[in-house]
């Protein structure tokens, strides 16, 4: 490699690294979470302002393999509750919502006429938020320590356990004939996942001797948790079922594996760079004179997810009896669609099963919600607390 060409590689890597530390002293003043610098920085320094970064197909290549990484950290991170009863509320408010959502973007796919694959994106938009803002969110107001905090999070943990067979069950029916036996795959990996929770649970994992070998030896830990991770996305994808449901299994297998203890805890730091980098993917793959061509309707959609969702969150948390000001707070939590939107809707394009302008839509309705979600919550929340329970009903109705 020439000199040249390594100086334009460092002085790219350096330029990201002063935008995002930028970003995020910028954003830290103002209570936001890092996720959005990190958006923010991808569209700074992407093909469209900054040119730091022209090639978007390779730095959207390497956001695949974050992706494997991000299921990898948060397969790593799930913490089963010990108390069946605490799952009952966040599982019953999720299925609820799943249902509503689908009920919901069947009746606007009926209106606009849309096919299938359209219906099915827009229900998962509804279903899935971003475990990254609400996490943090929730952890820097404290209300993680509360029990509406603990089921909030409860429910995150739900959808990051779905997500990886909602995206295999959409592979499946993006072939041009339904695939039975991909389909009854991807259902019964569901339904392993689900008794694999549960063992971790119970504490019924089996720990085999040769796995202590790596216990003291964090070179063998580093490149057997790398082959666990890239192995198992390697090998569902070559089952024809997701790759991120593959990464997501090993990484809830090496972080209940107590021979990896050091591993989890030296990961951090990568975890950090994976998830910025995908982040900045998103940023990068924003096409910003397509938004601006078709601002009207982006930003129609953008606040459609927002206050749609919000309100049937807010429905959901209603039917499971709390009261107004919680359950406004919880729709606000929940109001926009996150990351793993974005992996549909990547997922659904590179299956060729809509077309460029539809993604590019979904991209940036997406993003846009992840950014002015945390916007949101704030004033919602500093609202209902102003105003009281009494009056967040006729808030809500405009009475």
């Amino acid at each position: 490699m020439s000199g040249i060409a390594m100086n334009k590689i460092l002085l790219s890597i350096t330029t990201m690294c002063v935008v995002v530390l930028l970003l995020i002293f910028l954003l830290k003043r103002l209570r936001q979470p890092y996720m959005v610098a990190y958006i923010l920085a991808g569209v700074l320094i992407g093909p469209y302002v900054g040119r730091v970064f022209v090639n978007v197909a390779d730095t959207a290549s390497l956001g695949e393999i974050g992706i494997l990484f991000l299921m990898f950290f948060l397969g790593m991170e799930l913490n089963i509750p010990s108390h069946q009863t605490i799952l009952l509320k966040p599982i019953i408010s999720q299925g609820i919502k799943i249902l509503l959502s689908i009920a919901f973007a069947t009746l606007l796919g009926f209106v606009f006429d849309w096919k299938l694959y359209n219906i099915f994106l827009l229900a998962i938009l509804f279903s899935f938020n971003s475990t990254a803002v609400i996490s943090e969110y929730l952890q820097s107001n404290g209300d993680l320590r509360t029990p509406f905090g603990k089921m909030i999070f409860n429910i995150l943990l739900i959808q990051d356990v779905l997500l990886a067979p909602v995206l295999t069950v959409f592979q499946c029916l993006s072939a041009e004939k339904l695939a039975l036996g991909r389909l009854l795959g991807a259902i019964l990996i569901s339904i392993s996942i689900f008794l694999f929770l549960g063992a971790i649970r119970h504490r019924q994992l089996p720990h085999p001797k040769l796995l202590y070998v790596l216990k003291d030896d964090h070179e063998l830990q580093v490149f057997a948790g790398g082959v666990i991770c890239l192995g198992f996305g390697l090998l569902a994808e070559m089952a024809g079922l997701s790759g991120a449901m593959g990464s997501f299994i090993a990484g809830m297998m090496v972080g209940k594996t107590p021979a990896f203890g050091w591993l989890e805890q030296v990961l951090k730091p990568f975890r950090v760079f994976f998830v910025s980098f995908f982040f900045m993917s998103i940023g990068l793959q924003l096409d910003l004179p397509f938004i601006a061509a078709n601002l009207g309707l982006i930003m129609a959609g953008t606040f459609f997810i927002l206050f749609s969702n919000s309100f049937l969150s807010t429905f959901v948390f209603r039917l499971l009896r709390y009261n107004w000001k919680r359950s406004l707070y919880g729709g606000a939590l929940l109001c926009q669609t996150g990351e793993f939107g974005i992996l549909a809707f990547s997922l659904a394009h590179s299956l060729q099963i809509i077309d460029n302008e539809f993604f590019k839509t979904g991209i940036s309705v997406t993003a846009l919600s992840l950014l002015f979600s945390t916007v949101w919550i704030g004033l919602l929340r500093k609202i209902t607390n102003t105003v009281g329970e009494s009056n967040c009903q006729n808030l809500l109705f405009m009475k």
